[in-house]
């Protein structure tokens, strides 16, 4: 008979609450599902740096070592060390690699991510399902005749040179930029990178602290962007960087220490890579498009829209063989890192890129705020979201749609998306104009109405 499948299983990975949704037991039972689905010989292991992720981690291997799998363990490291491990180790044996780690969410959580050979995602439907009720129904197989072999990996100078390929250091001006951690996993990378680096680094909330002393690493949320914005000022940096907890996502501020909305960043980055790589395919969401469309198409690139997710986006630049994918949440994915998204990588770009204009941010991005002004994202918990995205749909009958995620309607001044969360109880709306701040407030109002009522 089956039983549920534990809450802790998401759409794209695991996450749930210590030690109710996820505890040590269920992580050696997961390292144990891991290995009888995939069946890897060898798997790279990290962690970030929240209290319990030790001992999950810990857990995990042995799950993996009693099924025979051998272990890399790299330690305290980001989600996307784990994804550099997977598709640069690949024909070294490594079959795949796991990460324990919640990301922003409260510091009562955790969680794993995990990909197969090559960086590959694993996701409910790729994977994630079958190992739920393979720990459910009692079906994990029994421990292997042979134990796997765990190996402890301290030095990261592959990874490290693999990001500073990135960029040409003889290019590279001596810029003044702020480094926020927000005591996440950030900060030992940045400091190996420092090393190799002309920039002078203003650190805030550098040490890595799993009580999350300074509120869980997440600068999406308005009252964890003004200690960066701050120090942009007082220092007179260049621009400011900070990073969510396992650094797979990263935020800019321009030299006023002005936040600048992800959405932004995706045209910005584009514009960079098809410099060097002229009409190539470049991926987006389809919460905002106007700006990267044009953007793109204008210097030779051909944009293509894909579902939000991690999972369909990788998949999608696989099969488009697209260079760079960009989502409005600060996701930038890259081909020339196995398809994955990387929160290193992007502010490396921004650094060369003004290092070679000698111009600062603001000047590149203050066009594209100006033609395209935008909603931000705005998040409401609604009892029944299909039939507010019903109602909606109605009342903008005369606009083109389109369902590649939620609903997106287009009229010739104004576009908004209305998509359902696929992790919380919550409808997200983000709207755009062309150049017409009063009409981007006026149908946001509008929308926001229909919503609450």
């Amino acid at each position: 008979m089956s039983t549920a499948i534990p809450a802790c299983f998401k759409a794209y990975d695991i996450r749930g609450k210590i030690p109710d949704e996820l505890n040590p037991n269920l992580a050696l039972d997961i390292g144990r599902a891991y290995a009888a689905v995939f069946q890897p010989r060898k798997v790279a292991v990290g962690h970030d740096i929240r209290l319990s992720s030790p001992e999950l981690t810990a857990a995990l291997v042995e799950g993996l070592l009693e099924s025979g799998v051998n272990v890399l363990h790299l330690g305290l490291c980001g989600t996307e060390e784990i994804y550099h491990a997977a598709f640069s180790m690949e024909d070294r044996g490594l079959d795949g690699g796991i990460v324990v780690t919640a990301s922003h969410n409260p510091a009562d959580y955790n969680g794993l991510k995990f990909v197969t050979k090559g960086a590959r995602p694993v996701t409910g439907e790729a994977g994630l399902k079958q190992m739920a009720e393979l720990i459910v129904n009692g079906g994990l197989p029994a421990p292997a005749e042979k134990i796997g072999i765990e190996t402890r990996v301290e030095n990261k100078n592959e990874y490290i040179q693999h990001l500073l390929g990135y960029v040409d250091l003889q290019d590279l001006a001596p810029l003044k930029i702020v480094v926020n951690n927000g005591n996440g996993s950030a900060a030992p990378v940045v400091d190996l990178l420092e090393q190799e680096l002309p920039f002078t680094f203003i650190k805030a909330f550098h040490e890595p602290d799993g009580t999350f002393p300074n509120g869980v690493p997440n600068p999406l949320l308005p009252e964890n962007r003004e200690e960066t914005s701050r120090l942009v000022r007082e220092h007179g940096a260049d621009f400011g960087v900070a990073w969510d907890g396992d650094f797979d996502r990263c935020f800019f501020w321009d030299e006023k220490g002005n936040f600048i909305e992800g959405y932004y960043i995706v045209g910005l980055l584009a514009l960079e890579l098809l410099n060097q790589s002229p009409g190539a395919k470049i991926l987006h969401d389809p919460r905002l498009i106007w700006n990267t469309e044009e953007l793109v198409k204008a210097a030779g690139g051909i944009p293509i829209m894909a579902q939000t997710g991690h999972a369909f986006i990788k998949e999608r630049m696989r099969l488009e063989d697209a260079l760079y994918g960009g989502e409005m949440s600060a996701h930038h994915y890259f081909k020339s890192f196995g398809y994955c998204d990387s929160g290193m990588i992007p502010w490396l770009l921004v650094a060369s890129l003004l290092s070679r204009r000698a111009v600062p941010l603001s000047s590149l991005v203050t066009d594209f705020m100006a033609a395209h002004p935008v909603s931000g994202e705005i998040n409401n918990v609604v009892a029944n979201p299909d039939a507010v995205i019903a109602e909606i749909e109605a009342r903008f009958q005369g606009g083109e749609k389109d369902y590649t995620d939620g609903l997106s309607v287009s009229f010739p001044e104004f576009r908004f998306n209305i998509r359902k969360s696929n992790t919380e109880p919550l409808l997200r709306l983000n709207v755009e104009s062309r150049a017409n701040p009063d009409l981007l407030k006026e149908k946001t109002d509008e929308l926001l109405q229909i919503i609450k009522a």
